[in-house]
């Protein structure tokens, strides 16, 4: 088959890379690799340079990020990134097209693709988020797609409901996993020779992204967080930045502030894989509302302070405290992990590492 895939941030390209991989590998197929979204942005750290330096050849590279971060910005970047993928659409006899996740820029590059019958297999499809419009894409993704890869059964009932059918609809895994147990994590000094942060020091991973339906409250959410970070001095904080969503500026500038007023605070635009999941492995806790602090921490397994509703509706493992954007609700979930016990397989519900396999087997016998 002719296969496309579609690759929109840093997150979904860390995700697809072990199926990258493995379809290279079985050199079956012929893959085309599309890259857009904010990959080619300088602003959010250029993370084409990622896929450029693992080897990866890129069939296609799109510009189709409007900078800004309010309802018009993305409604107007959703309608470029659906003219310009009419074209590749129109040029390109794809026999399938991968889509993962549920960003903004992946549901418009799919949906420009209904008129030309190309077969959708959508990855990560029937999980819910509720605080994040991204909710709505997910499942609009999940409808489109003639194939369902999810990653876990829970998440497989829910794409048959949504749907209304079982044809084509496979637990598989989490691809998360698969990179996971075969990643060459960085040393601790290796770490630090990259990033100039020593992880031997107690650490705290942040990422907070906006809250993408009740945007409003963005603001009110980054100044508790921000007030709860400035009482924390006995540990280092790491703190990536927001996607591109709504009040994502808001989020990033404040947070840059706090961070240039801090000495035991340090700024991230864009780890990469190896860099992101090495000090994963090796940060004391997790604090903040993204997707890697519920399936990647599971692994570990950390401890994940998962903060507001952006991910409401995800599985909570035993791992996952739940807490509202309020200072001393963050200043009492971070003490409380001291009573943490890691040794649980409670938290392992993402498969066994070998999802890649098989999504191309699946595949192979199509």
């Amino acid at each position: 088959m002719k296969i496309a895939l579609l690759t929109s941030s840093r997150s979904d390209y860390g995700i697809y890379y072990p199926l990258i991989n493995e379809i290279k590998r079985q050199n079956i197929h012929h893959l085309d690799v599309i890259v857009f979204g904010t990959h080619n942005s300088i602003f959010f750290g250029e993370t084409i340079k990622e896929i450029e330096n693992d080897g990866i050849e890129i069939k296609y590279k799109i510009n189709s990020l409007i900078l800004g971060d309010g309802p018009e910005t993305l409604s107007d970047s959703i309608g470029i990134t659906f003219l310009k993928f009419s074209n590749i659409w129109k040029n390109n006899n794809y026999d399938l097209c991968f889509a993962l996740g549920d960003r903004f820029e992946m549901f418009a590059a799919v949906f420009s693709s209904l008129p030309f019958n190309i077969p959708i297999a959508h990855i990560s499809g029937g999980e819910i988020t509720l605080g994040a419009i991204d909710n709505t894409f997910r499942d609009a993704l999940s409808v489109i797609s003639k194939y369902n890869f999810a990653s876990t059964e829970i998440y497989k009932n829910r794409i048959i409901s949504i749907k209304g059918k079982y044809e084509n609809i496979y637990n598989v895994g989490a691809l998360n996993i698969d990179n996971l147990r075969r990643i060459n994590f960085l040393t601790i000094q290796e770490f630090e020779n990259l990033y100039k942060i020593d992880l031997t020091k107690r650490t705290i991973l942040i990422t907070f992204h906006p809250e993408t339906v009740s945007f409003e409250k963005n603001s009110e959410y980054v100044n508790e967080l921000i007030a709860a970070l400035s009482e924390i001095e006995n540990y280092q904080l790491v703190i990536t930045m927001p996607n591109a969503d709504n009040m994502g500026s808001l989020i990033r500038d404040k947070m840059l502030s706090f961070i240039n007023s801090r000495s035991n605070a340090y700024c991230i635009e864009s780890f990469g894989t190896i860099g992101y999941l090495s000090c994963m492995k090796y940060c004391t806790f997790m604090l903040g509302n993204t997707s890697s602090g519920f399936v990647e921490a599971s692994f570990f397994p950390k401890y994940v302070i998962n903060l507001g509703n952006r991910q409401t509706g995800r599985i909570l493992t035993k791992n996952i405290v739940n807490c509202p954007v309020e200072k001393e609700c963050i200043l009492k979930a971070v003490n409380e992990f001291l009573y943490f016990n890691p040794n649980s397989d409670e938290y392992f519900i993402y498969g066994d590492g070998n999802t890649a396999n098989k999504i191309v087997d699946i595949l192979n016998n199509l």
